[in-house]
């Protein structure tokens, strides 16, 4: 029901009466289920704010999810904020978008002083051994499923397909394919053409709870109606806060510091990465591994493999690349310090911009609604994810199947082949349980996880692996 309906019916905005430390105690528990990736944390948040607390209605969930899936970064945290914000303003979109990463930093962090300290153990090795395995099956799965979904259309496959070849034989950068794919998608919006359609995300469960039936209500509330002034004066805080430690370091170390490289690097990754957290890491992979030289391709997938075992945004891996790569050129400090401050300086930089496009652009979203020429851009945008997926998911079993790889220079660009040889049967053998474990029997992330950890962590106190 519109804003304008509401009036003519003689309603008016209540003020809802939800007690702020009820909603953080709710924020907390959807922070401690959110496994999953963003469609199990999308799905978590509709269960617990819309059909058991009734504090938002079916279509504001929606509406919200529809404007966060437009969004750079992790949907799920941003639209944990929106809600946050349309119950209790600023301090709400605060506190539900920080308490829904805070579980995952801790974990992640436990979980990297584990790596970087007992990795060289057998039993650790071989867990991360078989983990691999089950993230190569888990990104299979995650091409499938995208691709299911969006592309509906030849145009759209043919976008996959060539974003697939810009990326897999030349090299071309991420930021550029996202860009030039949204470029398609919004000239065939404003043409009317319908080879590109609009539709698909990561879907709810449909629920009943009307608007008007919700405690927030059917109408907006007065803190949430447009606010230049409260926009502009947010929005400048927060940029602040975001390009305050850039600047710092730029001006104390210069740029080829690793920690200024950390700062611009996630801060210019926060403003690319459309398309959820598998696209983001073949970004991340192909410029932390391949430029920077921060870690291997297979410490990769363990990274994943620890995003995937832990609650919250799977793009909380950038915290393991940023922590490997402090602890690796720690400068003065001690090296399990320098790695701690990178951590916390690469989830700073790449999750505080998500606040900042809640508080800037949540008050005029209406004007956004039934857009079609932005809605054909991110279908655009969704299609060419597929290809860069699908180049991510060949790129970790190439690094994670094969020892040894060569380089085959093709124009300005090239492919990394495997060797033959150096094919590892034992990585071969868990990657295809995990495939069959989830094609076949539809079995659940976390049962492929421990089921192919277990195995890996057998094999090498075996002396066959790890």
């Amino acid at each position: 029901m519109s804003d304008a309906a509401i009036v003519e019916r003689g309603l008016v905005p209540q003020p809802h009466n939800i007690p702020f430390a009820e909603a953080v105690r709710t924020w907390v528990r959807v922070a401690a289920l959110s496994f999953g990736g963003p469609a199990g944390q999308i799905a978590v948040m509709h269960r617990i704010l819309v059909d058991e607390k009734r504090w938002i209605g079916e279509e504001r969930f929606l509406h919200a999810l529809n404007y966060c899936m437009l969004l750079p970064g992790p949907e799920a945290q941003q639209l944990a904020i929106y809600i946050g914000w349309l119950l209790h303003k600023t301090r709400g979109g605060l506190v539900a978008g920080s308490l829904f990463v805070l579980p995952g930093f801790l974990a992640i962090l436990g979980l990297s002083y584990v790596y970087v300290l007992f990795g060289a153990t057998r039993a650790i090795g071989g867990l991360f051994f078989g983990l691999k395995a089950a993230v190569l099956a888990i990104v299979l799965q995650a091409v499938a499923r995208v691709g299911g979904r969006a592309l509906k259309t030849r145009a759209m496959v043919g976008i996959a397909g060539a974003a697939f070849l810009a990326i897999f034989l030349f090299d071309i950068p991420f930021p550029i394919i996202v860009l030039v794919a949204g470029a398609i998608g919004w000239a065939a919006g404003r043409a009317g053409w319908s080879g590109i359609k609009a539709g698909g995300g990561h879907g709810t469960d449909q629920g009943t709870v009307s608007d008007a039936d919700s405690a927030l209500g059917a109408m907006l509330p007065d803190h949430a109606r447009p606010n230049i002034g409260w926009s502009v004066k947010t929005s400048l805080i927060l940029l602040s806060l975001w390009a305050a430690p850039v600047v710092a370091l730029l001006a104390m170390f210069g740029p080829h510091n690793v920690f200024s490289r950390i700062a611009i690097f996630f801060s210019k990754m926060a403003v690319v990465t459309f398309g959820g957290a598998y696209a983001v890491l073949a970004y991340v992979a192909q410029q932390a591994v391949g430029t920077y030289h921060w870690l291997q391709p297979g410490e990769m997938l363990n990274g994943l493999g620890m995003a995937e075992t832990t609650p919250g945004p799977l793009i909380m891996v950038v915290q393991f690349v940023g922590f490997l790569a402090g602890y690796r050129d720690p400068g003065a400090l001690p090296p399990l310090w320098a790695a701690t401050l990178a951590a916390i300086l690469t989830v700073w930089v790449t999750f505080l911009p998500c606040f900042l496009w809640i508080f800037l652009g949540a008050p005029f979203i209406e004007r956004l609604r039934g857009n079609r020429a932005l809605a054909t851009a991110l279908a655009a945008i969704t299609a060419a994810v597929v290809g860069v997926i699908l180049n991510l998911a060949l790129w970790f079993a190439l690094h994670s199947i094969f020892h040894s790889q060569r380089r085959v220079e093709i124009g300005r660009g090239g492919i990394d082949l495997p060797v033959p040889a150096s094919l590892d049967w034992f990585a071969l053998a868990l990657t295809a349980l995990a495939v069959v474990a989830i094609f076949r029997f539809r079995a659940g992330t976390f049962a492929v996880l421990a089921l192919c950890s277990g195995l890996g962590c057998a094999l090498a106190l075996a002396g066959l692996a790890g």
